[in-house]
């Protein structure tokens, strides 16, 4: 199971909605061991195909919320939402980050209840209720099974800011991909961090 290359915004598979999997090859199974042992190497809550360049409409979960380990992967996912999401009139929201815009983080707005469907590589159904935390990584990866990043759904201003920190750290430019367990952690890419020090 090698740990794969994850790439950062500006590759075509993070911009562009992916391809639905028409059936459980052994390419497919190998892509998912591959990804779950890329995101726990990361380390990361979860992650999307199109963040190891593959354009298919499939991602992987890994969350322990200290009382239970939510874990599995869904292919061809739909997401369905309910709550209201936390907005700076009701306090600010949590951080979320990306291992695809590695070392930068900024609150945006997830609503509190999702619930997730699809099928795993068997081809049984996946039907997942999920609050908080959890249901915050399923809409953060089924927006990559759709071609969006948590930075696009910022607002302006946070995005600026965002985008801008970006450049300073050369994503998408001198740093277009990074290997987990190779080129450190997600955290090392942070605008002045030295990964040497690390």
């Amino acid at each position: 199971m090698p740990v794969l290359p994850i790439v950062v915004s500006g590759h075509p598979a993070l911009h562009q909605p992916a391809h639905a999997i028409k059936e459980s090859t052994p390419d497919v199974r190998q892509l998912v061991s591959d990804m779950t042992e890329t995101m726990h190497e990361a380390p990361g809550v979860g992650l999307a195909a199109p963040q190891v360049g593959v354009s298919l409409q499939v991602f992987v979960w890994y969350f322990d919320d200290g009382e239970h380990q939510h874990q599995g992967h869904v292919i061809n996912p739909r997401l369905s939402v309910s709550g209201w999401p936390r907005h700076l009139l009701w306090g600010e929201p949590d951080e979320e980050g990306c291992l695809s815009v590695p070392g930068l983080r900024s609150p945006l707005a997830r609503y509190p209840r999702a619930r997730l469907t699809g099928t795993d590589l068997e081809g049984k159904r996946v039907d997942v209720l999920a609050e908080g935390w959890l249901a915050r990584i399923f809409q953060h990866e089924y927006d990559h099974v759709r071609g969006i990043l948590y930075v696009d759904r910022l607002n302006n201003r946070r995005r600026r800011r965002l985008w801008a920190e970006a450049h300073t750290a050369g994503l998408g430019t001198t740093l277009t991909s990074w290997t987990p367990g190779v080129d450190g952690e997600e955290g090392d890419f942070a605008p002045g961090h030295d990964s040497a020090d690390a």
